[in-house]
């Protein structure tokens, strides 16, 4: 995720074919520039005795404020839709995503702490087309007060996967390629990715299309889950989770689920009439991407609300899950597009991450990883034929 190989303008990017407009290209950069700049503030923030939902807060109202800030010219007579394509949640040490309570939850006076493992995950949309990105930082680590020890091996490790990963979402890669990946760089720290997480293929106004990759699956879905292949103009959001636990496995605690998003597959007629209203208002304030219950009129009528959308699937709850105690889980969220001149990061690098804060004496061994690791996300084009050429003259000498 170097600076390097993310093109610092649109028409840095190789021109798309016809299928992915460059003013497309132009929004996703744009929402991923806010989110950057919304992810680089709270980093900022995320110290010693920060509240949690002060925080949550924080990062919803940056993200509206700033897609508030762009494109503002109705197109033929019309607002351009943009705002929040995922509300900002703080999920800490063995919480593994989707933390992002209410002032009226239990939960709601959460505090970091010192050598705290916090995972930020936020995202923007412009018309629809989403960045979104998630990083891990470490409360008070710094080049003179490095993360050490577990804290650092799962760092370390979902860095190296999400790397491996955005190397591997290539055209004509199966899905099960980046699933392998990033379970053999898990390894390389002793860490396993987190068990069933998955990653969606990206269009306009949706975040969760039908092409996915899975972590860590359990036998069950390694049987039913359907094999895809990446194509070109294809954007996909690659959500890397790695536990220090020992299987990767998660589950559900006391933690109330505020995050939800509307299914615009599923249809059914609604019977009472407040889940109707509160559905309607889902509607129109979210559209198709993921909401807070926080953001409706009225929570308590927008919990009881969504119970009858969500018994139907009308509505799907992003459920906040835990693996053991005492474990760490650390995440890294980039969105990429596969454009005809080969891959190209929307989302920006990682802020916090740096080897001199995240010290472990583990690193890769697998040579094969290695390798792939040392290669370029998009490929030099005329390395590639020098490569042919240099290949073809061999052969021509063999002969």
């Amino acid at each position: 995720m170097s600076d390097t190989e993310k093109p610092t303008t649109p028409e840095a990017a190789a021109k798309p074919a016809t299928g992915f407009a460059d003013v497309d290209l132009t929004k996703y950069k744009t929402a991923a520039d806010i989110a950057h700049q919304v992810t680089k503030k709270l980093i900022e923030l995320c110290v010693e005795g920060a509240k949690v939902l002060d925080l949550c807060l924080e990062g919803d109202k940056l993200i509206e404020q700033g897609t508030g800030a762009v494109y503002n010219k109705n197109v033929k007579g019309v607002k351009v839709p943009k705002g929040i394509a995922f509300p900002t949640s703080i999920s800490v040490n063995n919480t593994v995503a989707h933390f992002s309570p209410l002032a009226s939850d239990p939960a709601a006076d959460q505090v970091l702490a010192k050598d705290d493992v916090v995972k930020i995950q936020l995202g923007a949309h412009i018309d629809g087309f989403a960045a979104i990105s998630a990083e891990t930082i470490v409360v008070g680590a710094s080049v003179d007060s490095p993360v050490t020890g577990r804290r650092a091996e799962v760092l370390k490790a979902a860095y190296v996967a999400a790397e491996a990963a955005m190397r591997t979402v290539k055209v004509g890669n199966k899905n099960w390629a980046v699933t392998e990946v990033v379970t053999r760089a898990a390894a390389q720290f002793d860490c396993k990715p987190v068990e069933g997480m998955l990653s969606c293929q990206q269009s306009q106004n949706v975040i969760d299309g039908k092409k996915r990759i899975i972590l860590n699956p359990s036998e069950g879905q390694k049987r039913d889950f359907e094999t895809a292949t990446f194509a070109e103009n294809e954007v996909y959001g690659i959500d890397i989770l790695i536990s220090s636990g020992e299987d990767g496995k998660a589950r559900l605690e006391e933690s109330r689920t505020t995050i939800f998003q509307r299914d615009p597959v599923v249809t059914y007629q609604l019977k009472a009439k407040n889940s109707r209203a509160v559905f309607s208002e889902v509607q129109k304030k979210a559209g198709s991407f993921p909401f807070n219950i926080r953001t409706l009129e009225d929570e308590k009528r927008a919990r009881m609300g969504l119970q009858e959308a969500v018994q139907h699937s009308l509505v799907k709850p992003y459920e906040v899950i835990f693996t053991p105690a005492n474990t760490f889980v650390a995440a890294f969220h980039f969105t990429i597009a596969l454009l005809p001149g080969g891959p190209t990061l929307i989302t920006h690098p990682p802020i916090w991450y740096k080897p001199e804060i995240v010290k472990t004496e583990k690193d890769v061994q697998d040579e094969e990883l290695k390798a792939l690791l040392a290669r370029n996300l998009r490929e030099n084009r005329k390395s590639k034929k020098k490569a042919a050429k240099a290949a073809g003259g061999e052969e021509a000498k063999e002969e």
